[in-house]
């Protein structure tokens, strides 16, 4: 069990950035603080970090473009936005940036805390756990490996998020069965709220987008209900 967690606070506000690292050492949290986008790229690339809090509208390099980064190398890494910016898009514009979570300031320290313990809890059990007894998935011309996560064809290969890959395994572990979107948000997500739900269609769309090159894989909406992974013929 891990006895302490390294946070990478990257947040603008000087006064703000102070009051939250002395709060989280305070949880016993290890932080390491940026004050921009740019130094906060700067400190990701030189140490492995267990939760990043970025800010979004930062100097330089903002939050949404520095976590789009971050995820062009680190997959895994679980990102909660910091933000004041509460329209339903910039959520999304988080969640397809790849964050775990968002939370919208003024947020009390009691929220935070409880966010990040949510995040690390649901980030630390193995992908495995979700959806054994199957390490491996074939789908028409597609394998997925769950422990590599990976997506993979004769024309196509693909290392999936974290998210896109338990995702995809609670589908492939169901097939052919019609899934309540409670039951996708609560197995893969940990919840079922609005913003999830959002978080979900982006993540479906994905997948869908990765599968397109076989039209027998379907993953199907049925309106107002919830989804069905089949494959025609199978």
């Amino acid at each position: 069990m891990k006895t302490h967690f390294d946070l990478l606070l990257v947040e603008d506000d000087p006064n703000l950035s102070m009051i939250i690292q002395d709060y989280l050492e305070m949880q016993g949290y290890k932080t390491t603080l940026a004050k921009d986008g740019h130094e906060g790229f700067e400190a990701f690339k030189k140490k492995k970090y267990d939760l990043l809090l970025l800010d979004v509208m930062m100097p330089r390099k903002d939050g949404f473009t520095l976590a789009a980064d971050i995820r062009k190398t680190d997959q895994q890494t679980p990102i909660i936005f910091l933000t004041a910016k509460a329209m339903k898009e910039d959520r999304i514009a988080g969640f397809k940036a790849g964050c775990d979570d968002y939370i919208t300031k003024p947020f009390s320290s009691e929220e935070l805390s409880l966010r990040i313990k949510a995040v690390l809890k649901r980030c630390s059990i193995p992908i495995s756990s979700k959806i054994e007894p199957l390490d491996v998935f074939f789908m028409g011309d597609f394998t997925f490996d769950v422990n590599n996560m990976t997506l993979s064809s004769e024309t196509f290969q693909k290392v999936l998020t974290r998210r896109e890959a338990e995702l995809l395994g609670f589908l492939c572990e169901n097939k052919g069965q019609l899934l309540k979107r409670e039951q996708i948000l609560n197995a893969v997500w940990g919840n079922d709220d609005y913003f999830n739900g959002r978080s979900m269609d982006v993540f479906i769309a994905k997948l869908r987008k990765y599968l397109k090159s076989d039209p027998r894989i379907q993953i199907t909406n049925v309106h107002g209900t919830g989804f069905r992974l089949e494959v025609i013929g199978e």
